[in-house]
């Protein structure tokens, strides 16, 4: 088996632009008319966004590799960073803490050249105990195959199949001098094809011993951030990509076993990247629903508790809310919850959904639906 590294004219990846031309131009007006639209919405409204766009981001990125982070703490934590008072600010732990610090700084200081050191630092925040699951890794350092081969498998063991087989070690530094001083200076190539081969780049070279993915999501984000100029995110390209892991999967294992052609791989990842920004039109959606409801029940006079229970309903809450929920979120007995609830039925805010007994359950009352 042959991988694009090991072919003689290594790393020079090339695509068709022609081919690509309309589909380039489309996405380009797809993410300029989001932006414009973005940018017409107040300042609160345009924070909201970016806090459910990065807290989706660092969410669905961990998810690609099969770890959950809890939104919550998710959400806190890039809402302290960002300076926002919401409620119901929950402490989030050391793992999820160096997600979002990596996420933030990607996106937020995207004007500052991408160096060793940098990447070194958004691995340590990876992996704050110097663990991968129960390994011990190598953090902060490029890897050094002290266990083998860098190779991505699947399967049982001993019966491993081998989707990609990483340059060794000893390549890695200087592999990865080419592609930063690359990255730093990418020429007049367009920063959406940009964003695609960093991507494709970075995780064929595979420098670290886990967490290569993830920071190569970070790093197109960067460049989507540059080719925008603005740090604030509305649409999430992992969110996309986790919707399409497999795809995701199979496209980079066929590339990175063809040629250094690698048209078919910027073609996916702006047909992936277009349908992120098409998406995002949910999540402004839900900006403006959750404005037009406090506008509607500013003035009503609801108890902490009941604020809280509706902001987390609002931010998309996951499952049925029942009164024993309501309780462990506000922390209050279940009398509380049901006249917590009862309350906000007879105000509107609330209403019973259908069903009965121990599985009664209730949802917001949409404001569209009152007119």
């Amino acid at each position: 088996m042959t991988y694009i590294w090991e072919i003689e004219r290594w790393p020079d990846l090339h695509w068709n632009e022609n081919a690509l031309v309309k589909l380039l131009a489309h996405v380009s007006r797809e993410q300029g008319r989001l932006i414009g639209k973005m940018e017409g919405l107040g300042f609160d409204l345009r924070n909201e966004a970016h806090l459910r766009t990065l807290t989706e981001d660092v969410v669905k990125s961990s998810e690609i590799e099969g770890e959950n982070l809890p939104a919550d703490q998710v959400r806190s934590s890039i809402a302290r960073r960002l300076g926002m008072d919401i409620a119901g600010l929950i402490p989030a732990d050391r793992d999820v803490e160096g997600v979002v610090e990596m996420m933030m700084d990607a996106t937020g200081s995207y004007r500052e050249p991408l160096t060793a050191e940098r990447l070194f630092e958004w691995h340590a925040s990876l992996f704050p105990t110097g663990k991968s699951g129960m390994s011990r890794i190598k953090v902060g350092d490029w890897r050094d195959d002290a266990g083998g081969p860098m190779r991505v498998v699947s399967g049982p063991m001993g019966r491993e199949k081998v989707h990609y087989e990483a340059p060794p070690a000893k390549r890695v530094p200087e592999e990865m001098n080419r592609f930063l001083a690359w990255f730093n200076r990418p020429g007049n190539t367009d920063p959406l094809f940009v964003a695609g081969l960093a991507h494709l780049w970075f995780v064929t070279i595979h420098p670290f011993d886990d967490g290569n993915g993830r920071i190569a999501r970070a790093i197109a984000d960067m460049v989507l951030a540059r080719s925008e100029g603005t740090h604030q995110r509305f649409y999430s390209m992992s969110g996309r990509i986790r919707a399409e892991r497999n795809e995701y999967y199979n496209m980079l294992e066929h590339t990175q076993k063809a040629d250094l052609d690698i048209t078919g791989w910027q073609k996916w990842f702006l047909e992936c990247l277009l349908r992120a920004i098409e998406g995002a039109q949910g999540t402004l959606s839900a900006v403006l629903e959750k404005a037009r409801f406090w506008e509607r029940f500013a003035t009503e006079p609801l108890n902490k508790r009941q604020i809280k229970v509706l902001n987390r309903l609002l931010d998309g809450f996951e499952g049925k809310l029942t009164s024993s929920k309501w309780a462990k979120i506000a922390k209050c007995s279940q009398d509380t919850a049901h006249r917590d609830i009862t309350d906000l039925i007879e105000r509107g805010a609330l209403k019973k959904n259908p069903g009965g007994g121990r599985s009664t359950s209730y949802s917001l009352t949409r404001i569209v639906e009152q007119g």
